[in-house]
């Protein structure tokens, strides 16, 4: 699949990704780093929506598996990806990225609420529009988030930066056989249970047809080379 020229995208991080080699929490120079790929992305005139998951911090449904409230469990979870986005805010700006965190969690001492027509406005401006606290409902993971707000803001596609290089049979980390799909159909990821995000994620870019691009975002400039076709990737969409 040839990779088209996108006007406008949303980014998913991972929260481990902001831990660099740490075990736990954000590594200040790691996010330093992603911010500088962010801006060389931005920098080619692209429009960019960024949404991070909390698990570097705290994950529901660990929390849960230890006997947590469920619901509460995602509650503190959706407060961790306000912390990273809030650090992610401070070193896009500290580049000379104008940006702004809009939390599904009302917290109008430090971020702005959720508001689609806002955040159209802020990416017509030249803003990056951060996305924080998922849906903010529990039992919907950040992947689901990211795919609502690619379709509510109309991506042209779903950039999932992860520790791999896109989508494999198996476990790449455990299986040094497995195999890496250059492409694949949103049936063939959720018939086979393939894990590029949660189903009623995937599901969702499906309908609003969001092709999601999956690579590795700890390869240095690999964003830019993604999106010039040139990086190493999954592409997950419909086939005519």
């Amino acid at each position: 699949m040839t990779i088209p020229s996108y006007r406008r995208i949303l980014l998913k991080l991972s929260g481990e990704a902001l831990m660099g080699d740490g075990q736990y929490g954000i590594d200040p120079a790691t996010v330093t780093r992603m911010a500088g790929e962010v801006k060389a992305a931005k920098d080619t005139g692209l429009e960019i929506c960024l949404v991070i998951g909390g698990g570097n911090i705290f994950r529901g449904m660990a929390g849960a598996a230890k006997g947590m409230d469920r619901a509460q469990a995602d509650y503190m979870g959706m407060l961790a990806t306000v912390m990273n986005a809030l650090a992610m805010q401070s070193a896009l700006e500290q580049l000379g990225v104008p940006t702004r965190v809009q939390s599904a969690i009302e917290m109008d001492k430090v971020c702005e609420p959720v508001i689609r027509r806002r955040a159209q406005r802020h990416l017509e401006k030249g803003r990056v529009v951060i996305f924080a606290a998922g849906v903010g409902a529990p039992y919907f993971t950040t992947d689901s988030g990211a795919a609502l707000r690619a379709a509510e803001m109309k991506c042209d596609a779903l950039l999932k930066g992860t520790s791999v290089d896109g989508v494999y049979n198996a476990d790449p980390k455990l299986d040094p056989n497995a195999v890496r799909y250059d492409t694949l159909t949103y049936d063939r990821v959720l018939q086979d249970n393939l894990k590029v995000m949660d189903a009623s994620a995937v599901a969702l870019c499906r309908d609003n047809s969001i092709p999601i691009v999956v690579f590795s975002i700890r390869e240095q400039g690999n964003l830019a080379r993604v999106l010039s076709g040139e990086g190493t990737a999954t592409t997950v969409y419909q086939k005519d």
